[in-house]
């Protein structure tokens, strides 16, 4: 199943795609209990897939990346927080920081892990029976505010508003039944500039979710990013960053394609 979250006259809704294309209403709780009946809606503006209460973030977790940013890759899951004020929808802009001054604003396409049900200490094994789904982010980041203005940690680089764009659809775990074994694309301006696999991954899904559950509770709606293949712009000669007038598409394989223009922000 694809749910979408859309805009209707009585506020966001979600809904499920269907093969056909059109669109059936969601009724109750997409991390409860919720049905999709028989009612045919059309949907309006398209919204992130939810509103997260935590974005959990991975850092250097594709061992071609770790290689290309010269770190070698991690011994245990590299950890970092994106704030909730990032979240941003599928076809509304990214915004160029402007105040803050960041000229080094880097582009992360990512297989992002929706967690449907509270979920602490679980195994491998048993894992993914707490994923609802899966959907697409870009792990926008303010590359000077990351790695040299930042108090050498990631979050302040990572969260500026509009960079967590996420959609445009979760597509449930039983149409994915292995997420480590999926295309994945950033394509800049008609050019993909990352094109690689998530079976690159140096900690998998069920890994990850062990991983964090041990220490955290994760509550439903959870939005744990994977991590990033090679190919951002930072590691780039010449360097590649986002700029207004920009538009970037984050592509993968099962799920879709997130596509947001880039702005400058008003201030």
């Amino acid at each position: 199943m694809k749910i979408i979250r859309h805009l209707t006259p009585t506020g966001p809704a979600h809904a499920a795609l269907q093969p056909d294309g059109s669109a059936r209403e969601i009724t109750g709780d997409i991390l409860g209990d919720f049905k999709v009946t028989d009612r045919v809606v059309k949907p309006g503006k398209l919204l992130a897939p939810l509103v997260p209460p935590n974005i959990l973030a991975i850092g250097l977790n594709y061992k071609k990346h770790a290689e290309e940013g010269g770190k070698g890759v991690p011994a245990q899951p590299m950890l970092f927080i994106k704030s909730t004020n990032s979240l941003q929808n599928p076809g509304d802009p990214i915004e160029i920081p402007q105040k803050m001054l960041s000229t080094e604003v880097d582009f992360e396409c990512e297989l992002a892990v929706v967690i449907g049900r509270k979920c602490k200490n679980v195994t491998k094994a048993n894992a993914l029976d707490y994923v609802l789904g899966y959907t697409c982010a870009n792990d926008v980041s303010a590359r000077d505010w990351q790695i040299k203005w930042g108090g050498g940690q990631f979050c302040q680089g990572k969260s500026f508003d509009t960079f967590c764009p996420l959609g445009p659809v979760i597509t449930t775990r039983d149409e994915i039944p292995n997420p480590n074994a999926l295309g994945i694309k950033t394509i800049l301006n008609g050019t993909a500039l990352q094109d690689w696999n998530t079976n690159d991954m140096c900690f998998d899904v069920p890994t990850l979710i062990e991983f964090l559950s041990a220490s955290k509770t994760l509550l439903p709606g959870t939005v744990i990013l994977t991590g990033t293949p090679h190919g951002v712009g930072f590691a780039r000669k010449p360097p590649i960053y986002l700029k207004a007038g920009d538009t970037v598409s984050i592509v993968i394989e099962k799920i879709g394609t997130l596509t947001n223009p880039v702005v400058n922000e008003k201030v």
